[in-house]
């Protein structure tokens, strides 16, 4: 398969969307089809690479010819045409109001005296506005209808407007086009007003790096440099890649990544990630990861495509616009038909007027792009605040969370092992701790790098041979003649080894040498700043059903877990463990309800790809653990998930909001116009009026302190 994405332009509205991307599957070597209206992405399957450039060309025209305003950001010309034809339009636009203007000063009172040929002169002078106005409308209802496309917005507004000339309403026709262009032209205001602030929030992307070459500074494109460069950081400059600092102490703005005001001190062996700001003094950086895969490119790439994966509340708007439009045609119909041949001919003008009222203030537009530009908001908002949600179905489902499943290393804890105790007994303490080195000396797990930075001495690993590492249980190495066992309690009965019983709180690291038991080295590890905030806010939102996982000792998971108010403690698991106990979770939670797990490492990716919703660490967190997770926190902090689980809620009241407050709108003005009380100018302004009110509280989230 060969992927591709378009970027385009003048383009705000979810059902021409839909008909876009009904016609491109009809193509017959596209294979899958995307299309997201707030970032402006075309994505495109193809099924072969053969003439990808012509297919590409072939799909540009298609769009335009089915959306005539819309423009790819691929060809000049394109953005010329645009521009000529937003000139033209807005010189018919203002000719037409100009005629329409002039029609209310053919007053009713000369009409009644006049001839035959005033009320044709009327006619035309409102027809020239009605066209001048609407054409755009009108081509895009008939281009549509040729194509089979017979009920949408366009048809509708064209349907109500030749009603109302026909019965004579001429004004009124004209209106209905006026404010039809009007409520387009806020929509578009609204969706690319929220599309900047959102722009401006994850304005993030550095474009240039400092390299250092041959004792000389050069300014290059950031996907120029490599792994193992060494870039200048200046104060005041963005860090354009992720990296080690290796020369200087300074400060860092990580607001732009985090939400976080306070600024953070880093020193040489520091790690940083690429769109903090440097403050105040130079800083070397030893690059760890490319452009295209550090940390500022992750989070935009994720915030782009959030969209691609819709919520349930989305995805029921989408279905039901599909049968909105025909079902109200349908009744329109109705209206105009059924109650003349009940009440007598003499009524018809009247009821086709209610019924072209109820076709007016029926326009789903309002409703069908509010409730993704709710989500589309929220989803920014959370990046603003050091979360990134991959996926408006994941916002959504954190509305109803009942469990969580914490692991502990990394996500309650801080990671950072130090050894509180050593206790030998069959050798002296520099020899126990030389041969839990040697063994741990080729792992990357945090344990043995703090047993390797206590130790603080060169390491001969050219001794060292058979290294094997066993997950979950420990390291087996020889060393000249002697067999190296360094692990856990479970590591020492898979060899046969006995143990002394140690009854402390701690990860215990148990070492031998051919098969003797030499002592223990005892890890501490400590509990997260936030950790217990977290807990205590989860319980207040009703999350009440909270489960430690861990590979650490019971003693160990349960002081940490008492600490916390943990009540369910899973400890000594492996990662296949782990597994076994989210799916036994996952099987017990209440129905309709969702099970988030947080983890960090390598080992809890399964864990974060089974759960309803995965979370995962970002900064420290493994590349596996981001990518099976549907939830990044940008800095490692718990409380992120509180903060996520309120974004949630805000967007979906949001969002409830916006439907009940569109539907009972239109349903009042339709019920109105059925009895008579109404008049096609209500149906207008109410339309508009509520397109606006609706676009407005969408990205009122933006705004708000989480």
């Amino acid at each position: 398969m060969n992927n591709h994405t378009l970027k385009f332009k003048n383009m705000n509205c979810y059902e021409c969307a839909g008909k876009i991307k009904n016609e491109l599957l009809k193509l017959s070597y596209i294979s899958k089809v995307d299309i997201d209206v707030l970032t402006q992405n075309l994505n495109l399957e193809f099924k072969d690479t053969l003439n990808i450039s012509q297919k590409l060309q072939e799909i540009m025209e298609l769009c335009i010819q089915i959306e005539p305003d819309m423009s790819f950001n691929t060809s000049n010309h394109l953005n010329e045409s645009k521009n000529k034809i937003n000139s033209l339009e807005l010189i018919s636009f203002s000719i037409g109001i100009i005629l329409f203007i002039i029609s209310f000063f053919i007053k009713e009172s000369e009409l009644s005296q006049a001839t035959h040929q005033t009320l044709i002169f009327k006619f035309y002078v409102c027809f020239a506005s009605y066209l001048l106005i609407g054409f755009n409308i009108l081509k895009k209802a008939v281009m549509n209808i040729k194509r089979g496309i017979i009920f949408d917005e366009n048809a509708l507004m064209m349907i109500a407007t030749i009603g109302a000339l026909i019965i004579g309403e001429f004004q009124e026709a004209v209106a209905v086009m006026i404010f039809s262009r009007v409520g387009e032209f806020i929509q578009d205001r609204a969706i690319n007003k929220s599309r900047s602030s959102i722009s401006s929030l994850m304005d993030i992307r550095p474009d240039t790096a400092n390299l250092e070459t041959n004792d000389s500074i050069k300014i290059v494109d950031p996907s120029k440099v490599k792994i193992g460069d060494i870039i200048v950081v200046k104060p005041g400059e963005k860090i354009p890649l992720d990296g080690e600092i290796i020369q200087g102490i300074s400060q860092l703005d990580t607001k732009a990544l985090t939400g976080e005001f306070l600024t953070k001190e880093v020193t040489i062996g520091d790690k940083v990630i690429s769109g903090c700001i440097n403050i105040t003094s130079l800083i070397k950086i030893k690059v760890e990861s490319e452009f295209k895969n550090s940390t500022v490119s992750r989070i935009l790439n994720l915030v782009e495509n959030a969209n691609s994966k819709k919520s349930n509340t989305e995805n029921f708007i989408t279905k039901f616009s599909k049968i909105y439009t025909p079902t109200v045609i349908i009744i329109a119909f109705i209206i105009s038909t059924i109650p003349p041949i009940i009440l007598g001919y003499n009524t018809l003008s009247e009821w086709i007027y209610r019924a072209l009222i109820f076709l007016v203030i029926s326009c789903p537009c309002a409703l069908v792009i509010s409730i993704p530009l709710s989500f589309f908001s929220g989803i920014g908002v959370a990046s603003k605040n050091g979360i990134l949600i991959k996926a408006s179905n994941h916002l959504e489902a954190l509305n109803n969370l009942s469990t969580i499943v914490f692991d502990k290393t990394g996500t309650l804890t801080e990671g950072k092992f130090f050894i509180s105790k050593v206790i030998p007994k069959n050798c002296e303490i520099d020899e126990l701790i030389k041969y839990s080195v040697m063994a741990e000396s080729f792992s990357n797990h945090p344990i043995a790098k703090s047993i390797i930075d206590y130790y603080n001495k060169p390491i001969d690993k050219l001794k060292i041979y058979k290294f094997e590492e066993i997950p979950g249980y420990g390291i087996s190495i020889c060393i000249d003649n002697d067999i190296i066992i360094s692990g856990n309690k479970k590591m020492m009965d898979k060899f046969n080894i006995n143990v002394d019983f140690i009854d402390e709180s701690g990860t215990k690291v148990y070492v031998a040498k051919n098969n003797t038991y030499l002592g223990c080295i005892l890890i501490s590890d400590k509990i997260k700043q936030n950790s217990s905030k977290t807990i205590f806010e989860l319980k207040k939102m009703n999350i009440n059903n909270l489960a430690m996982l861990t590979g650490d000792n019971n003693k160990t998971a349960q002081a940490i877990a008492d600490t916390l108010k943990i009540t369910k403690v899973y400890s000594e698991l492996l990662p296949d463990q782990k597994v076994k106990y989210v799916e036994e979770l996952l099987s017990n939670k209440p129905p309709k309800s969702t099970l988030a797990f947080i983890g960090d490492g390598i080992n809890d990716a399964p864990s974060l790809a089974m759960a309803d919703i995965g979370i995962s660490m970002g900064s420290i967190g493994s590349d596996a653990a981001i990518e099976a997770s549907d939830i990044v926190l940008i800095d490692d902090d718990p409380y992120k998930i509180v903060k996520a689980i309120k974004i949630a809620k805000q967007t979906r009241t949001i969002a409830m909001q916006n439907i009940v407050l569109s539907l009972t709108v239109k349903i009042l003005v339709i019920i109105l116009g059925a009895l008579g009380l109404s008049s096609m100018w209500t149906a207008i302004l109410s339309d508009v009026g509520i397109s606006l009110v609706v676009i407005l509280n969408s990205v009122r989230i933006l705004k708000n302190e989480i």
